[in-house]
């Protein structure tokens, strides 16, 4: 299982689009994601004090993209995923606060 730090913002357009994106997907061409022991630091690094956050728990064999685990500056191996998220890998939306 990876794990998706997703706003409110991008909850409402996956209800919408019946498929979940984020903006890295077009600027980057990847979906960041983490482990289950990354997701506090990324939390607290790029995220803290919102209140709109939700935790996608995600079943890597039902992703339609590639699923890469990539090096980044910190020197750890992050989950990317390269296309968007359909709705029956998303296993659990979680709220949460950093």
């Amino acid at each position: 299982m990876i794990f998706h730090i997703a706003t409110q913002t991008d909850i409402d357009k996956m209800t919408m689009q019946g498929f979940y994106t984020a903006n890295s997907l077009q600027i980057e061409g990847f979906i960041h994601c983490s482990t289950a022991a990354q997701v506090p630091e990324t939390g607290k690094r790029y995220f803290a004090g919102r209140q709109d956050l939700y935790l996608l728990h995600l079943d890597e064999a039902k992703l339609h993209g590639i699923l890469k685990y990539e090096l980044a500056t910190n020197q750890d191996f992050f989950p990317h995923i390269y296309g968007t998220i359909s709705k029956e890998a998303i296993l659990k939306i979680e709220k949460i606060a950093f």
